[in-house]
């Protein structure tokens, strides 16, 4: 009888399915920005032991088939509707994580018909929130009218007198993560905060005081949402909401497009019932921004409207925009997808 050990089979069984695992653990990742991303995703890459097939391009039906050996892919806000979710479970694919924390640019529906699980990634809410103060204070002050003065060497004051945030009732509407930390900022202002959202924060009870939507639409001399998109919300700021609100109402958005209705949105800024507008987001943006488009007509007639008006500040989805942002996607949509190929616990998928 040989004095060697023999091998303990279930190990090398353990140590093979392991092996075989690193290699096929892969993600392909789209719209991955070489000059902020990709180091990160090398990183958390080698650290999950995933391997990774990347790209600058946004997922199309022409580049699908890159996804091939891929459960999971990563992608930020393209598009992604029933056509191409059936291409994408054809080619294997059943889970997405985007790299954002709205995801209403996925047909949700039809993956949950299809069976691809979706996955979001929330980020911590400190860079939204200090972004949407920076907005209030910027339109309040209506500091586009003096950059664009001074940028000509006018230096003349009429036109361009401000307000204090402290003289103002500042509406939240949305006290999620996003909409609490803007609250929690406010309450060192000094000004009169009024709350709505089906769910109440009895942590924001000590700053703001909550009350029926018809009442904020009311009494706010400025409104700023905080809400994911749904169908119930859809363009919630519309003409008739419009209407029950103050005239020379401010309106400041950091969320999502689609919960105003630009075309009512003008006709109030035309008419002055709305006094200025500090806007990170609007509709149909989503095949529009990150690209440069310097050279092209834009399909886009209310971007174009809304840029032209002297109290209304647009800027291209920058809120988020952070180092500790970046940071926490890249990571968090791989931990999602290798929750999700391990089957351990997902906090990031969305219930559907």
């Amino acid at each position: 009888m040989s004095s060697k050990a023999k091998p303990d089979k279930g190990a090398l069984f353990f140590y093979l399915f392991m092996l075989k695992w690193r290699v096929f653990m892969k993600v392909t990742v789209f719209s991955m920005r070489e000059f902020d991303e990709k180091p990160l995703f090398m990183d958390y890459s080698k650290e999950m032991d995933i391997a990774l097939t990347i790209t600058k391009e946004a997922p199309s039906m022409e580049n699908l088939r890159m996804v091939k050996g891929s459960q999971c892919i990563s992608i930020v806000t393209t598009p992604v509707d029933e056509k191409m979710l059936h291409k994408l479970k054809e080619l294997g694919v059943k889970f997405i994580s985007t790299r954002t924390i709205g995801y209403d640019h996925i047909d949700i529906n039809a993956a949950k018909k299809i069976g691809i699980q979706i996955a979001n990634a929330p980020y911590d809410p400190q860079g939204v929130a200090d972004y949407t103060v920076m907005l209030m204070l910027m339109s309040i002050r209506k500091i586009k009218c003096i950059m664009d003065r001074a940028n000509i060497q006018d230096f003349t004051l009429k036109g361009i007198q401000g307000r204090e945030i402290s003289d103002f009732t500042i509406g939240v509407i949305g006290t999620g993560r996003i909409g609490r930390k803007v609250i929690q900022y406010l309450s060192g202002f000094g000004c009169k905060i009024l709350a709505y959202d089906i769910h109440e924060s009895d942590e924001i009870k000590k700053y703001a005081q909550y009350t029926e939507l018809d009442f904020l639409y009311k009494e706010a001399d400025l409104i700023t949402l905080h809400l994911p998109l749904t169908e119930k919300n859809f363009h919630m700021i519309n003409k008739e909401s419009i209407g029950k609100m103050k005239d020379q109402v401010i309106i400041i958005n950091t969320a999502r497009g689609g919960l105003i209705d630009s075309t009512a949105l003008i006709e109030g800024l035309e008419r002055g019932k709305i006094g200025g507008a500090g806007l990170d987001v609007i509709e149909n943006e989503f095949s529009l921004y990150y690209y440069d488009r310097r050279s092209e007509v834009l399909e886009n007639r209310e971007l174009s409207i809304l840029k032209a008006f002297p109290n209304v500040i647009v800027t291209p989805h920058m809120a988020f925009y952070t180092d500790n942002y970046v940071r926490t996607v890249v990571r968090d949509s791989l931990r999602s997808c290798k929750a999700f190929v391990h089957r351990t616990d997902n906090p990031w998928i969305i219930p559907v």
